[in-house]
């Protein structure tokens, strides 16, 4: 069975002795097992992680094991190769460990397969931050760190609340799960009141995008996160402009559904924003096909001076309210 296994496998004494090699090994490093065995392990070491395996034969004596260590070994040629690797103890007589067993796994596709995420990770223009399911992260880039204003190391296996709002912290997790039970992609811009917290405990508006992926150590949820200052500002003054007017703006969709009004609209029409909002912008005139043509030319041409102007006030039949139309 050793012979056919797709991986390395090696039995070493506890000096670091070879004393078994299989095929596998033969091919992942070059060396026959009539040219390895008997010779030190550090025949496949490169000369600065020679204090490695030192270390991990120091762990098998203590009864220990080391599991999926990514390290590099070197082939017979001089060239490298990234592996995982997992070391056992070999017992003898009485349960004592005498030697060490250990399976290498060639991850060179899965380096080159990391490289290019990584390469696209760092291309985003959004901060990207990836998260375990038991909450913890797992990745960001670098626009994460500009973001949030941590160093790599500082936000990696710490808890995703570590960014979120602090009175936020305790719900969080419930939120986490129940994404993790049912992930589904979450674009930006879906009307959520989200926030981020940063190292020195600020706040700043975000807009936020989940989505997730299956990888060999489970299902990692990945958020894109962008900071919305900038357009919360520019928001609330249009707002602040479109309300101290004394005429009736109202912003609609391409579709011709309305998305805002402002008080002056209110008033005109006797009916509230909440029940504008999303109702069809022509049903509001008396020449409901008019204003419809109108705000069609809006948008093909960028500006129409008329027939929308000068507008007026009277009763709508459907819907009970007062609605807008023009002055003869």
């Amino acid at each position: 069975m050793v012979d056919c296994s797709d991986d390395a496998i090696i039995s070493k004494t506890l000096d670091g002795r070879i004393t078994s090699w299989n095929a596998a090994a033969e091919a992942m490093y070059g060396y026959t097992a009539q040219e390895a065995i008997g010779r030190s392990v550090s025949l496949i070491m490169p000369a600065d992680r020679l204090g490695e395996m030192d270390a991990i034969l120091g762990r098998i004596r203590a009864g220990g094991r080391v599991e999926h260590h990514e390290t590099v070994r070197v082939r017979k040629d001089g060239r490298t190769v990234p592996v995982s690797l997992t070391v056992s103890p070999v017992h003898g007589p009485g349960g004592r460990a005498v030697g060490a067993s250990s399976i290498a796994r060639d991850i060179t596709e899965r380096k080159k397969t990391q490289a290019k995420f990584e390469g696209l990770l760092e291309a985003a223009p959004d901060a990207m931050v990836g998260v375990h399911r038991d909450g913890t992260i797992a990745f960001v880039n670098h626009q994460a760190e500009a973001l949030f204003g941590y160093d790599r190391h500082e936000l990696l296996r710490r808890p995703i609340e570590t960014l979120v709002p602090q009175r936020l912290e305790g719900i969080h997790p419930q939120h986490r799960d129940k994404y993790f039970a049912n992930p589904q992609v979450r674009p930006m811009g879906v009307g959520l009141n989200l926030s981020g917290r940063r190292k020195d405990g600020s706040e700043f508006p975000a807009e936020i995008s989940l989505s997730s992926i299956t990888t060999e150590e489970g299902l990692l949820v990945t958020a894109a996160v962008r900071d919305v200052t900038a357009q919360k500002q520019a928001s609330q003054y249009a707002r602040s402009l479109i309300e101290a007017s004394l005429d009736p703006l109202v912003t609609i969709s391409v579709d011709g559904k309305i998305t805002d009004v402002n008080e002056a609209t209110i008033k005109a029409t006797g009916v509230p924003r909440e029940r504008l909002i999303g109702t069809d912008f022509s049903d509001y005139f008396t020449d409901p096909e008019n204003a419809r043509r109108g705000y069609r030319r809006v948008f093909a041409e960028g500006s129409v001076t008329r027939p929308l102007q000068r507008l007026g006030v009277s009763r709508h039949p459907r819907h009970g309210a007062r609605s807008l139309r023009r002055r003869p």
